[in-house]
C-alpha cells in the first residue's frame, strides 16, 4: 500500500469514528429541541453507541466473506443516510433511528483496519495499523471540539451535514483508489460466520488476553474523559464549555504513540510496549489525582494526565491489533470484531463508572478507580507474558 492510501484510510477512519462522539457535548441542546425529557437525554448518545456495537457484531464479520471495497462503500452509505437523518429530524423517535444507523455505519472503521493489515507487508504491518489508529484517536479527540465550535458558529444540524458531506467525498475517493480484496473463504454462510465467533473467542488465547487488557485501559480512558470535564467545570477550575473543548485538544498529543507502538511491535518488542502502555495509563491517574490540590497549575497537571492516558490507550490498541492480525488472515475481520467489541464494553463501563464515581466520591474516588483499571491490566499482562 502506498503512503497516500494509508493516509486516506486514516482520514476516513477519523471522520467515521467522530460520528460516535459529536452528540456528546450537544445533548443539552439536542434533547430540548426534540422534546426529549432530561431524565432520558443520554439516549441522544446511547443509540449511536448501540448502533456501533451492532455493526461490530453483525457487519464487520462480513469482511471475511464479502469483497471489502464494496462493503466499505455500502457501509459508508448507511452512515451518510443516518447523518442526514440526524440533521433534518423533527422527532425523538426518528432521531434515535438515525443515530442507530449512523453508529452502525461508523463501524466501517473496523472493516478498514484489517483490510489495510491484509495489504501491508508483515514487516510493516504494525506501522500501518499505528498510522490508522492515529486517525482514529484524532477523530475521537477532535470530534467534541469540532461539534462545539460548529454549533456556536452555525447550528447543531450543521455538524451532521458537514460530516455527511465529508463522508460522501471520502466514499468517492475510496471507491476509486482502494484495491479490491476478495476474502479467501467467501462460501461461508453469514450464520456460519456469526457462529464461528464464539469458537474463535474461546479457542484464541491471544485474542482474549489482548481484548481484556484493551477493555481495561479503554475503560480507564472513557472514565477519565467522562469525569475530567465535570472537574474542569466545577468551582475548582470554573472552565467554560469552550475552555473544556480547548482542553480536549491537548489530549490529541497522545495519539503520536500509535505509530511508535506499531514500530515497536514490528521489531518484536510487543510485550515491552504493552508494559509501557499500561504503565502510562496507571501513571496518568496518579498524576491527575493531585490536580485539584494545586489550582494554579491544576489544568497543566490534568493535561499531562490526559496526554498519558491517550498515549497508553492508543499504543495498547495498536499492539493488540498487531498481535491478532498475525493470526489467521482469513479470520481477521471476525478477530478484530471480537477484539473491538470487548474493548467497547470496557469503554461503556468506564463511562458509566466515571459519572458514578465522581458523583459519589469526587475526583479522589474517580482517579483511584481509574488507576486500578490499567494496573490490573498490567498485572494480568505480566502474568501472561
Amino acid at each position: 500500500m502506498s503512503r497516500s492510501i494509508v493516509v486516506l484510510l486514516a482520514v476516513a477512519i477519523g471522520v467515521l469514528v467522530a460520528n460516535l462522539y459529536y452528540a456528546q457535548p450537544l445533548v443539552a441542546i439536542i434533547a430540548p429541541a426534540l422534546g426529549i425529557a432530561p431524565e432520558v437525554a443520554g439516549l441522544v448518545v446511547t443509540f449511536t453507541q448501540v448502533g456501533y456495537g451492532a455493526g461490530l457484531l453483525l457487519a464487520v464479520p462480513l469482511s471475511d466473506r464479502v469483497e471489502n471495497k464494496r462493503l466499505v462503500t455500502s457501509m459508508i452509505a448507511i452512515a451518510v443516510t443516518g447523518l442526514l437523518g440526524l440533521a433534518f429530524v423533527q422527532s425523538a423517535t426518528t432521531y434515535f433511528v438515525a443515530a442507530f444507523m449512523t453508529g452502525f455505519g461508523a463501524s466501517t472503521v473496523q472493516i478498514i483496519v484489517p483490510y489495510a493489515a491484509h495489504f501491508a507487508p508483515p514487516a510493516r504491518r504494525g506501522q500501518v495499523v499505528g498510522q490508522l489508529m492515529s486517525g482514529l484517536m484524532l477523530g475521537i479527540m477532535l470530534s467534541r471540539p469540532i461539534a462545539g465550535f460548529l454549533t456556536d458558529l452555525l447550528t447543531w444540524h450543521a455538524v451532521f451535514i458537514a460530516s455527511a458531506a465529508a463522508l460522501v467525498v471520502l466514499a468517492v475517493l475510496l471507491s476509486l483508489l482502494m484495491k479490491e480484496r476478495h476474502p479467501t473463504a467467501p462460501g461461508v454462510s453469514y450464520a456460519g460466520l456469526l457462529r464461528s465467533m464464539v469458537r474463535l473467542f474461546v479457542a484464541t488465547p491471544v485474542l482474549r488476553d489482548r481484548a481484556l487488557t484493551q477493555a481495561l485501559i479503554f475503560g480507564a480512558f472513557c472514565l477519565f474523559w467522562t469525569a475530567a470535564p465535570l472537574l474542569l467545570a466545577s468551582p475548582t477550575f470554573g472552565l467554560s464549555q469552550t475552555g473544556i473543548a480547548v482542553f480536549a485538544l491537548v489530549g490529541v498529543a497522545g495519539a503520536i504513540s500509535a505509530p511508535v507502538a506499531g514500530i515497536v511491535a514490528d521489531r518484536g518488542r510487543a510485550n515491552l510496549g504493552t508494559t509501557a502502555a499500561l504503565s502510562c495509563g496507571a501513571l496518568a491517574f496518579a498524576i491527575a489525582y493531585v490536580a485539584p490540590q494545586a489550582p494554579a497549575f491544576g489544568v497543566v497537571i490534568l493535561a499531562a494526565g490526559a496526554i498519558l492516558i491517550d498515549a497508553g490507550v492508543s499504543a495498547n490498541l495498536v499492539l493488540g491489533q498487531r498481535a491478532i492480525f498475525a493470526l489467521a488472515p482469513e479470520e481477521r475481520g471476525r478477530l478484530n470484531s471480537l477484539y473491538i467489541a470487548t474493548a467497547f464494553v470496557g469503554g461503556a463501563s468506564g463511562s458509566a463508572i466515571g459519572a458514578w464515581s465522581y458523583a459519589r466520591g469526587g475526583w479522589p474516588l474517580t482517579t483511584a478507580i481509574g488507576l486500578a483499571m490499567p494496573a490490573v491490566a498490567l498485572v494480568f499482562h505480566r502474568l501472561r507474558a
